[in-house]
């Protein structure tokens, strides 16, 4: 059995990962920053038969969170194959009037939580000795402009400059890292919009915005032996949106 571990995970993109994961016979774990949301997760679950995981209730960027994960992964069954470092913030606003306060938590969140996850199980990964795979979750506003996200899309762009600098250090253990950039993409929280769906449809050349499975197929690509040649890369998932660049109204 192999065994993955997922962050922010109790809904959306991340929970769809790791449903996909366990549906595939392996082992997850998982975590999120609200313990309703993961109760109702671990619900869902077990409702479709899937048992096979453990998860905590923490902030991804902590240092608990790293010391529990890190006695999980040794303590579980399943030989660790990889991790998507889903967690992650995104904060509106202009920039003459962003904060401090607004930067130094989508910084803590966004870049120092991912670059000190991807570090712990490069490490996790390097004692096992069987190679790996580390996933970071960037976004199109890390390669396309878009109004009142300069911090966000600075936070996800240095992500895929991340992966690009550790394929010097993780590859002579046969660790692979790759970024994943969706679009726009159906959740929870973007259906809360009414308007959503009409409004990206509209600008995205597709027709439509992806899905959370969309982005879970690809994770799970670049999780598998079938990307056992692709290391320091990202991949655009947004329907084409990025190469006409309409932003919103």
């Amino acid at each position: 059995m192999l065994k993955y571990i997922v962050t922010g995970a109790a809904q959306g993109i991340g929970f769809e990962i790791v449903k996909s994961i366990l549906s595939q016979g392996n082992y997850v774990i998982w975590n999120d920053v609200n313990q309703d949301q993961i109760d109702k997760a671990k619900a869902q679950l077990h409702h479709l038969g899937l048992y096979q995981f453990s998860s905590i209730c923490a902030d991804a960027s902590s240092d608990e969170f790293l010391d529990s994960l890190s006695i999980l992964v040794d303590e579980t069954p399943g030989t660790l194959a990889g991790c998507v470092c889903n967690a992650g913030i995104t904060t509106f606003g202009d920039f003459w009037s962003y904060t401090k306060e607004s930067l130094d938590q989508i910084l803590k969140i966004n870049i120092k939580g991912t670059f000190f996850l991807a570090q712990l199980v490069a490490k996790k990964l390097r004692d096992v000795g069987n190679g790996g795979s580390i996933l970071l979750m960037s976004s199109v506003t890390g390669h396309q402009a878009h109004p009142d996200l300069a911090a966000y899309g600075m936070t996800k762009a240095a992500l895929n400059q991340l992966a690009k600098n550790l394929v010097i250090d993780l590859s002579p253990f046969q660790i692979r890292i790759n970024t994943i950039s969706p679009g726009a993409t159906l959740t929870e929280r973007t259906l809360s919009d009414q308007d959503y769906i009409e409004e990206w449809s509209a600008i995205t050349p597709l027709g439509y915005p992806a899905t959370v499975e969309d982005i879970a197929n690809a994770a799970l690509f670049f999780l598998s032996p079938l990307s056992k040649h692709i290391t320091g890369q990202y991949l655009v998932i947004d329907g084409g949106w990025t190469s006409v660049g309409i932003p919103p109204k």
